[in-house]
């Protein structure tokens, strides 16, 4: 069993580093005892996102149907022969990730089947099961067992959450529409959508990136270089945005180019060596 278990949370991590340089930078800076676990969250959470984001030519909902079948037998059994979910299991069981974050964001996968008009109650029921349940699971993982700290961090964990799927509809708002035919802020025309719109939207951002500094802080110290880049690199992205105007964003994706990432990185591990972070 040791032997498929590696090579399970090792399909997890090519997955990672296949799909995202940004997130594959921040896990390896973190200590070596997380990388494994958080490869595995993060190559669940990429299979469902793209079940439901990039099978255009196939039935999508049988699919994610399939896919919520395989975690629950992978749960309850405590094995699986689909080696992400396989990895994803171990991960859930060793840190006791609540089953209830699961369903969570397997719920948001699944709105994403369907055109919504998100009212503000929609709204944050999908940002809180796509991407703040991600951060309490990896938060478990972080914490290895401490309820203290936990309960301490969620909300900060639940903010970074936040902050960077709203900045993720930011920048891929042409796209969402485009082709999914999504606009996920709400009360947002995007005939309409202006600077004054966008404004309001920056506004709330902001909120949820200085209540989720606060929790890095208090992070662990091997978790905190990590979660420290993923937050620096959002958080230029998001300024990046701030500084176009609303055309723009409607008509291409905001990019970070590699080597402001390198940048990135290296002024993260630099304050992090002068334990500043």
């Amino acid at each position: 069993m040791e032997l498929f278990n590696q090579t399970c949370l090792k399909c997890s991590k090519v997955i990672t580093e296949a799909y995202s340089t940004s997130f594959t930078l921040g896990i390896k800076t973190l200590h070596r005892k997380f990388h494994f676990p958080i490869y595995a969250i993060y190559g669940f959470v990429r299979l469902a996102d793209e079940i439901v984001d990039t099978f255009h030519d196939y039935e999508k909902r049988e699919l994610l149907q399939d896919f919520k079948r395989q975690t629950s037998d992978a749960l309850e059994k405590r094995i699986s022969l689909n080696p992400v979910l396989q990895s994803f299991q171990e991960v859930v069981h060793t840190y006791h990730i609540d089953r209830s974050y699961i369903d969570a964001f397997l719920k948001s996968m699944e709105m994403d089947l369907d055109d919504h008009v998100y009212d503000r109650a929609l709204y944050e029921e999908y940002i809180y099961g796509s991407a703040e349940v991600v951060g309490l699971m990896c938060l478990k993982v972080f914490c290895e067992g401490d309820h203290e700290m936990f309960d301490r961090l969620k909300k900060p964990a639940c903010s970074l959450g936040a902050a960077f799927q709203k900045v993720n509809f930011l920048r891929d708002f042409k796209s969402d529409y485009d082709e999914r035919g999504r606009v996920y802020f709400p009360k947002v025309d995007i005939k309409n959508f202006n600077n004054i719109s966008k404004a309001e939207i920056e506004a709330d951002i902001v909120k949820d990136f200085e209540e989720a500094y606060k929790g890095i802080l208090a992070l662990p110290r091997g978790a905190r270089m990590g979660v420290y880049l993923a937050y620096v690199y959002y958080l230029k992205l998001f300024k990046r945005i701030q500084h176009l105007p609303a055309t723009h964003i409607l008509q291409e994706r905001v990019r970070i180019p590699d080597n402001t990432k390198l940048a990135l990185l290296l002024g993260s591990y630099v304050r992090y060596r002068l334990n500043v972070i």
